[in-house]
């Protein structure tokens, strides 16, 4: 693995695999690089892709901000409502932005781009401010940050919102009821 600092001062853990054409896997929320599956990324190498995963902002060995994020309760309450979450200390747009910065400084003119989750999220945004770098754009299991549509169902939020039992045992069975 390899770093890189962007001129906002923000540095980037990230890791190149395979050579050919450069498609960027993009994690989402609090995920890793090391969080795509192996086998996931060697078989999109074996297809002749060159595959960059990176730590976003306040991911992995990536640049850690000291900010207080929003408490849960204030992140369900501006979904229910459908507002926005106040009090973050940066935006998607903001890591779109270091998304491009990492793929200059690699001197990629223009990848395939996936994003997972929020990662989706953070390639959407990157499709729309500097198209130009995506080739390809892959949304899974993401939004578009339209507050109006696709919000989570009212079930899956309430289950999410429970508290769960420090049970090491019982972890699994709670991930898989969720």
């Amino acid at each position: 693995m390899a770093q890189v600092t962007l001129p906002s001062s923000v540095t980037i853990e990230y890791e190149r695999q395979g050579s050919g054409r450069p498609l960027l896997l993009i994690m989402g929320l609090a995920g890793q690089l090391i969080d795509w599956p192996e086998g996931f990324v060697e078989h999109l190498v074996g297809q002749g892709f060159e595959v960059i995963t990176f730590d976003n902002r306040d991911s992995g060995l990536s640049t850690a901000f000291d900010w207080e994020p929003p408490s849960q309760a204030a992140s369900v309450t501006a979904m229910l409502t459908r507002r926005a979450v106040s009090n973050v200390g940066y935006t998607i747009d903001d890591m779109a932005n270091d998304t491009a910065g990492l793929l200059t400084e690699l001197d990629i003119v223009q990848a395939d781009v996936v994003g997972m989750s929020m990662g989706g999220m953070i390639a959407q945004s990157l499709a729309i401010h500097h198209p130009q770098r995506v080739r390809s754009l892959t949304s899974v299991m993401s939004h578009t940050g339209d507050r109006r549509n696709g919000g989570l169902a009212w079930e899956l939020i309430r289950r999410h919102g429970l508290p769960r039992r420090p049970d090491r045992e019982l972890a699994g069975d709670q991930a898989v009821r969720l």
